[in-house]
């Protein structure tokens, strides 16, 4: 008798054949960033496509910068994330 592979608890709960919308990416997403303490990315904006997340707008730093695209990636329905956030311009 072959062994039974466990569900995952998404399976469990009916998620494993349902598409997440990309409203719904899209408010997890934002949600994410803006509880952020590093990043505080509610001034960003997120853009999502067939769960593709893009993120535009300005950061103080790198790390911020780096730390939004990874809390991005951690999102159900995030397929891939397009980081075009970018450092404020020295004047």
């Amino acid at each position: 008798m072959p062994a039974q592979v466990p569900a995952s608890p998404r399976q469990e709960l009916g998620f494993a054949d349902k598409q997440i919308s990309d409203d719904l990416v899209y408010d997890n997403v934002k949600r994410r960033l803006a509880e952020s303490q590093d990043v505080k990315g509610g001034g960003l904006d997120i853009d999502v496509k067939d769960g593709v997340v893009t993120l535009r707008g300005k950061l103080e730093t790198q790390r911020q910068i780096d730390k939004a695209a990874k809390l991005a990636k951690k999102v159900a329905g995030v397929k891939k994330v397009v980081n075009e956030i970018q450092l404020p311009t020295k004047q």
